[in-house]
């Protein structure tokens, strides 16, 4: 993406954003031009001379280089007809290959692997930078498929038809351009489509709305369009409505009019109905003769009312004949403190991952004798738990359970419910010696926002821990405790606590949680945030001097709002491939897309919510700034590099120290290949190391 803004001197009168004319660097906004990659190669080279130099670099790379890349990890396995599929990536594949087993090899010591596609081949043969980006297949046999590849790592990706048998692509099969959007097989010689066909197809946010119906033999541009949302619109498209026997009941589509709000639509008739569901709920599967739906908000239908975060259903074939006439059953609402999170299905039964004040729960639900039955499954308490693989044809399912100090467990269970344990992860780090506290801080206006501690077991409540604090806080995104691997092992292991809040904004406590911290209200995230960082100086866990924080994506803006509010309450903060210019947002990469979150500074009144935060404006002259360090890929078309880029240049220009640094690879996950995450986390904990742990300040 060569550019993804359209700046004009014109603009400001229009719309009150700033041009070329208001900010001096909007130039560093075209991703790939020669001025600007250039301007990043000089920052690279000074960052690296920085920390590359530092004695300490070389063996945490190699420490977090035998973690990615080690032989004992737990092999992550999707259940298919055709065996137990595998993505590796390691020192001999960096690229990586995608290859089966069978359960019965998986669950040995050393699985006998059959390789699929090796991608490092590929990308040699094709000279591309491929990463794999996954399949979409036909079901029930799953042996042709859509395999897509990134270059790069981007998200939008090509697409190109894969037989699986023969293991390699099909001659004169299906081809998708790069773009963003789904694909959905039909038959074996027809697919649904949703891409961005052209400009006028594509959305202010780069994503399309439209869909078609390409059949095979035919041009792409021929291909009949069977769904139309509107240019404004977030994204839109068509999909099949298929049960787990894999039988077609007709299609449905949707327009995301916001990040967080889709009007939902039923083919009856050759015409497309509307249904009556709140924005913020839709479709959640099929079931036992049952369509489910899930709702983000209370949902009155009738004289019935389901509470936000509710599960309800309605019998399958009545709401085909009238989908918004037809009685509706409450399947599951929340608790307390309670949220659902991702779902599965297995041939017969539906399961629901389920967070209970931050810890995990699994339940199984099934329809019998005209009601829905749950079961809790028997896995570990007081630890995150998750649905690892489900399989469509058997009722095999697979589990994960976990804890900052704990690697991951694997369990396996035949019938849905009877736990076998099968893998677990090898240990990183050695957690002898460390213990994890919650506590809760208070925020601003008196909310409580709970957070964990990683930290030595008796530590000296001085204040002289070096302390990394994290988090998100954003698009009803938990963070849950997880095993802290390759952190645990460049920083606790060191003596170093690591934290990890839970902000008003995320996905933590359900869609409440969110709701109250987006737009208007945003501000309460980032004064979270801050109200942890000052918790933990307040109980002595840490002090300014040692204390730093590290977020990506909107956890990167949570990193920029905290540091330009709060800069005497750290040393150091990492900006991690950041929104951070939020007056200009909207313009860049995909930044229209997330209006729902932030709000549209083309909106004055929406803008003055944005004005109240927004880093890049609020970096001014005559304020100590933590010397942030700031990071982005090129490749990166979602957030984009611009706002980290714009960052450090205005720090620049205005003498402040900092850091920056960027990788034309990587995309929006930051690195697309275990040497490159290698890096990057040793970069950063060098520069944490510096700033908090050495006994100087700059």
């Amino acid at each position: 993406m060569a550019s993804t803004t359209g700046a004009t001197a014109q603009e400001t009168p229009v719309t009150g954003v700033p041009g070329p004319e208001q900010d001096p660097h909007i130039w560093l906004e075209e991703a790939r031009s020669p001025e600007a990659l250039e301007w990043v190669a000089k920052e690279n080279e000074r960052t690296l001379a920085a920390f590359e130099a530092d004695p300490r670099y070389a063996q945490a790379k190699a420490e977090a280089l035998a973690i990615f890349n080690s032989d004992e990890r737990v092999p992550g396995v999707s259940f298919t007809p055709h065996g137990m599929l595998n993505f590796w990536q390691d020192a001999a594949n960096p690229k990586g290959l995608l290859r089966r087993t069978t359960l019965e090899s998986w669950r040995t010591d050393k699985p006998e692997w059959e390789t699929i596609l090796d991608v490092d081949a590929l990308a040699a043969a094709e000279g591309k930078e491929w990463v794999y980006g996954g399949m979409s297949c036909l079901p029930p046999k799953a042996t042709r498929c859509i395999l897509y590849l990134s270059d790069g790592g981007k998200d939008a990706r090509l697409g190109r038809e894969f037989d699986i048998t023969t293991k390699s692509f099909v001659e004169g099969g299906f081809e998708l351009p790069e773009s963003q959007g789904s694909t959905q097989w039909m038959d074996e010689d027809t697919l649904l489509i949703s891409r961005n066909f052209t400009p006028e197809t594509t959305t202010e946010s780069f994503y399309p709305f439209t869909t078609r119906l390409w059949k095979r033999g035919t041009a792409i541009e021929d291909a009949p369009e069977i769904f139309r949302g509107e240019k404004t619109d977030v994204s839109s498209g068509a999909s099949l409505l298929r049960d787990g026997n894999y039988v077609i009941h007709g299609r449905l589509a949707y327009r995301g009019i916001s990040f967080h709000e889709r009007e939902y639509f039923f083919e009856k008739d050759g015409q497309w109905l509307k249904l009556d569901l709140p924005t913020k709920a839709g479709p959640a599967g099929i079931i036992d003769g049952q369509i489910l739906f899930s709702t983000d908000v209370d949902w009155t239908r009738g004289d019935q009312t389901f509470p936000a975060d509710a599960l309800v259903s309605a019998d399958l074939e009545a709401w085909k004949a009238d989908p918004n006439g037809v009685p509706m059953t409450l399947v599951w609402a929340p608790g307390e403190r309670q949220t659902k999170q991702g779902s599965a299905t297995t041939k017969n039964s539906l399961f629901v991952e389920l967070l209970d004040n931050v810890r995990g729960r699994v339940l199984k639900f099934d329809y019998a004798d005209g009601k829905w039955a749950s079961t809790q499954v028997a896995l570990p308490d007081n630890a995150t738990v998750g649905i690892a693989a489900s399989s469509d044809e058997t009722d095999e399912i697979m589990f994960t359970s976990t804890d900052f100090l704990s690697p991951g467990t694997w369990y396996y269970a035949k019938d849905g419910l009877t736990l076998e344990q099968v893998k677990r992860s090898p240990t990183y780090f050695d957690a002898a010696g460390m213990d994890v506290e919650q506590h809760e801080a208070t925020s601003k206006d008196g909310t409580k926002i709970p957070y964990f501690i990683v930290k030595p077991k008796g530590m000296t409540l001085d204040g002289s821990t070096a302390t990394l604090l994290t988090g998100y806080g954003g698009f009803q995104v938990p963070r849950l405790p997880g095993y802290l691997g390759s952190t645990g092992k460049l920083w606790v292991e060191k003596g170093g606590a690591y934290v990890l809040a839970n902000m008003r904004g995320g996905g933590e406590f359900g869609p409440n949680w969110h709701q109250t911290a987006i737009r208007e209200n945003k501000q309460r995230t980032w004064d979270d945030f801050i109200a942890v960082g000052e918790d933990l100086v307040k109980r002595g866990f840490t002090s300014p001097r040692h204390l730093g924080i590290q977020g990506g994506s909107q956890g990167g803006l949570l990193v920029g709002t905290f540091f330009t509010q709060r800069p005497d309450l750290l040393n150091a903060a990492i900006v991690q491939i950041p929104l951070f210019d939020m007056v200009r947002y909207h313009l860049i990469g995909r930044g229209a897309s997330w209006i729902g979150e932030y709000g549209d500074p083309r909106i004055p009144e929406q803008r003055a919510w944005i004005d109240g935060y927004s880093p890049y404006q609020k970096i001014v002259a005559g304020v100590d700034y933590p010397s942030p360090f700031l990071w982005a890929s090129t490749a990166d078309d979602r957030t984009h590099p611009a706002h980290a880029r714009k960052g450090a240049a205005k720090l620049k220009e205005l003498g402040q120290p900092y850091y920056y640094f960027e990788d034309t690879t990587g995309g929006h996950s930051g690195g697309v290949d275990n040497d490159q995450r290698a890096k990057l986390q040793a970069l950063q904990f060098i520069y944490l190391m510096q700033r908090l742990m050495d006994q100087h300040r700059e």
